[in-house]
């Protein structure tokens, strides 16, 4: 089955951009309810940007550091680029930015994040050194909406992943990030599905 008119989705990065891969890849198949028009990165160098131009992808960098601590000036800029592609959700792939609420409304209910936790478990960063630390016995990922709070928005979708015998944060988060690679462009496909129901 092909999909006659596939939502339009942008991708945020700051780095290697490899859950934007896989995004990218499965919204190429005929059947993806979605298909990725924009890779955007506030980093210049961005690795996952030439990743990006290699799939056949526009990728643009907008760097963050010319606008110093002005946040919201910066988020205006990426937001009229999101709009002049005709971006319908917007989906960060580590994107290394706190957004300020004045995006997070601009997009409220089509902006969603991957984190490498099971939400709420561990919100913001070393999350896998924490799921060590506390002797859990699994970790994994969750995709979610995003909203004022930090990884606290409603979530859509999430990925177990055991937690075993001689893992460091670096071995755990390699496993956990091959679980992102299919949850993540699935949750998005099902999102789409349902909006445009």
């Amino acid at each position: 089955m092909t999909i006659a008119s596939k939502t339009r989705i942008a991708v945020l990065i700051s780095g290697s951009g490899t859950n934007m891969v896989s995004l990218v890849k499965a919204g190429q198949q005929a059947d993806c309810p979605y298909e990725v028009v924009l890779v955007l990165s506030n980093i210049e160098g961005a690795a996952g940007l030439d990743k990006a131009r290699e799939l056949g992808v526009e990728a643009v960098a907008l760097p963050h550091r010319p606008y110093g601590k002005d946040r919201q000036t910066h988020e205006q800029a990426v937001d009229e680029v999101l709009r002049q592609h005709d971006v319908k959700l917007v989906v960060l792939a580590g994107y290394m930015r706190i957004l300020t609420p004045w995006l997070v409304q601009a997009w409220k209910g089509r902006m969603l994040n991957i984190h490498p936790s099971l939400l709420p478990l561990y919100p913001g960063l070393d999350t896998h050194a924490r799921a060590l630390a506390a002797g859990d016995a699994e970790a994994g990922c969750t995709v979610h909406i995003v909203t004022e709070g930090m990884d606290e928005g409603p979530i859509l979708g999430q990925a177990r992943v055991p937690i075993l015998s001689g893992d460091t944060p670096d071995i755990l988060a390699e496993r956990v990030k091959a679980a992102e690679h299919t949850l993540y462009p699935q949750v998005v496909a099902e999102f789409v599905t349902k909006a445009e129901a």
